[in-house]
């Protein structure tokens, strides 16, 4: 598909927001819209989410669609009001995931082309709001690269899918931004998958849509609580099985490591975990990443692979035995459709 190589526009330095930047610093109102989905359970986050809102606000249009329970929303509207549009889902939307159907309603409310669309646990500062803003103005879908910051011992661990996808190709990170006219003219995209950031990439390959993957947009992403983090493994995995190349390696990790310790060569497997330790290092060290990827992130790379290995089998098997994965009061079928499957569909008119 088409693509862009944005490298000319790449930050000096991956800053970022954290609460201590003043009025004083308010840089030029950027025309861009952030839309936040967000479905929450309870409030701890609240009194920080708000103070990042706040800060943003200064710089971008901000839109929240929230499809909390209706005290949630109501004592959300209350923290909010006067500094972000909030909305709630819109209710003749149907569909699985609810992040897709919040993400919809807010990029069809969107006033302006250029629309960031972030997870709650996303926080950008100046230098990535204005590389995504110039980005779009010769791209269809930005997609910048997550890190995990603070980083305690689970985000540590995830820290190593990341160095591997950055080594072979391009993360999937907690946001993408699109420009508008693109997404409403692709008939929007599919709100019954569960691997949704990938389903958007995909449907606006399958119009022709350009993508930027610079791998030097550092984004700081907040890591989720060690509970939520556990129970996110086997579902994380199964959006394997919207990538067949990942899916056959994932499964083959515990047929080679048995197969290895059935043959008492424990020469085998520390070549594999050296192997996988020097691929994620040279992640690491692209465009820049040993700014945001401490040296000792390469080593979760190896135990990564091995709970993948794990939990693709566990994947495979709901995917069988249940029609699906657990996802919140139901369960979804589809990680996400394939890119030609997409390009067969009827396109808008």
């Amino acid at each position: 598909m088409p693509s862009v190589n944005p490298t000319d526009d790449a930050p000096c330095a991956a800053r970022r927001w954290d609460g201590r930047h003043g009025a004083s610093t308010l840089p030029a109102r950027l025309p861009m819209t952030y839309v936040l989905p967000l479905r929450w359970h309870n409030d701890t986050g609240l009194a920080e989410l708000t103070g990042y809102l706040r800060w943003l606000a200064g710089r971008v249009d901000v839109l929240v669609v929230d499809g909390s329970a209706p005290d949630l929303f109501a004592r959300h509207a209350q923290a909010w009001r006067g500094l972000v549009r909030h909305l709630p889902p819109d209710r003749t939307d149907r569909g699985l995931n609810g992040k897709v159907i919040g993400v919809c309603t807010g990029v069809r409310a969107a006033e302006h082309e250029h629309v960031v669309i972030a997870d709650d646990d996303v926080r950008y500062d100046d230098a990535g709001l204005t590389a995504v803003h110039r980005l779009l103005g010769r791209a269809d879908l930005v997609r910048p690269q997550n890190y995990f910051d603070p980083l305690p011992w689970h985000a540590w661990w995830d820290t190593g899918r990341t160095l591997l996808n950055r080594a072979l190709g391009a993360d999937y990170p907690g946001t993408l931004a699109v420009r508008r006219s693109t997404f409403l003219a692709m008939g929007e995209y599919d709100p019954d998958v569960l691997f949704e950031n990938l389903e958007l990439i995909r449907t606006i390959r399958a119009h022709d849509g350009t993508e930027a993957a610079p791998a030097w947009l550092y984004v700081r992403r907040l890591p989720p609580d060690a509970t939520h983090f556990r129970g996110q493994r086997v579902r994380q995995a199964y959006d394997d099985l919207a990538q067949p190349a990942r899916l056959v390696t994932a499964l083959a990790v515990l047929p080679a490591l048995a197969a290895a310790v059935a043959a008492r060569r424990p020469a085998l497997l520390l070549g594999a975990a050296a192997g996988t330790v020097a691929l994620a290092e040279l992640g690491r060290r692209r465009a820049g990443g040993t700014r945001v990827f401490p040296p000792a992130t390469a080593l979760a790379a190896p135990v990564w692979l091995l709970e993948r290995g794990v939990c693709g089998w566990l994947a495979v098997a709901q995917r069988f035995l249940f029609g699906g994965v657990r996802y919140g009061e139901t369960r979804i079928r589809r990680a996400a459709h394939p890119t030609h499957t997409l390009q067969r569909r009827p396109r808008p008119h």
